[in-house]
């Protein structure tokens, strides 16, 4: 929603500060837009493996949705592993097994069904607690473990929007491409008359005008935006991450998640208060 509302402020702006004085139709020019526009994702094919263009453009279309990650994201998080880790003081660690084997059948993750969608976390929870339960026991280990696969997960959840940025960085270059050859192709009218020169002049200009337009009014926002919501993702990770190694280090289930809520971000994060009632209700 927030990135149509950004979309319909900037072309309100933009036609009701040009159409008092100019004429929309010269703006119109298909063929500028085929090489700005063509040249832009072909240099992004190129760039990129295959893996990267597809979620680039499925983020890009995404965001028109909500992000993933909210507030009740993360009390679901505090939750679900609150009660992994009650459920491994009072009864061994042992008795997680099941749940971790087949999360899907779960009846301590099917309580957390928006948790149990993300499967990426899911994936995470399970193979830490995984490890812990077959034996790994010194937290450093465990720790640098897990440092080392939340950066090549950010590493890769950075990716695309990095992508659409560089799209961003090329498309005023490929303006000046379209209106140089829009120059060309002028000066094969230098014998016509000033209008008709002063028309291919004002085609021409329209390349660089689109290109730049294009780039800081909508693909460099949305590269900004991706970007944005993989810091989130990441930060999420890192929550997992601090309320596993508390437990680990032999906090209390109530301590740990404590942990966990206090890496939130300021505008995610639950009180004190909020958490604490909400988890009177997993006992």
């Amino acid at each position: 929603m927030k990135a149509i509302v950004g979309t319909i402020i900037v072309l309100v702006c933009f036609f009701g500060g040009y159409l008092p004085h100019g004429s929309a139709a010269i703006l119109f020019q298909p063929l500028e837009m085929v090489i700005i526009f063509g040249c832009a994702f072909g240099a992004y094919v190129i760039a990129n493996p295959g893996w990267v263009i597809k979620a680039g453009l499925t983020q890009a279309l995404g965001l028109v949705k909500k992000p993933a990650i909210s507030k009740a994201l993360y009390v679901d998080l505090l939750g679900l592993l609150f009660r992994l880790f009650n459920q491994a003081r009072r009864e061994g660690l042992m008795s997680l097994e099941a749940h971790i084997d087949d999360p899907h059948s779960s009846d301590i993750f099917n309580r957390f069904p928006s948790l149990l969608n993300n499967q990426h976390a899911v994936d995470f929870i399970c193979d830490y607690l995984r490890l812990i339960i077959t034996g790994v026991s010194n937290p450093y280990q465990l720790e640098d473990l897990m440092v080392m696969e939340l950066e090549v997960n950010h590493h890769e959840e950075m990716m695309p929007a990095e992508a659409v940025n560089r799209v961003a960085e090329a498309l005023p270059g490929f303006g000046i491409i379209a209106a140089v050859l829009g120059i060309i192709i002028t000066m094969s009218y230098l014998d016509a008359g000033p209008l008709e020169i002063a028309h291919h002049m004002s085609v021409a200009l329209v390349g660089t005008f689109l290109g730049i337009l294009a780039s800081y009014a909508f693909v460099g926002p949305i590269a900004n935006d991706m970007r944005g919501r993989a810091e989130q993702v990441s930060a999420f990770f890192l929550t997992i991450k601090t309320c596993l190694m508390a437990n680990v280090n032999g906090y209390a289930p109530t301590i740990a998640v404590e942990f966990g809520r206090k890496s939130i971000p300021a505008h995610y994060r639950p009180s004190f208060h909020e958490l604490e009632d909400y988890l009177r209700t997993q006992k």
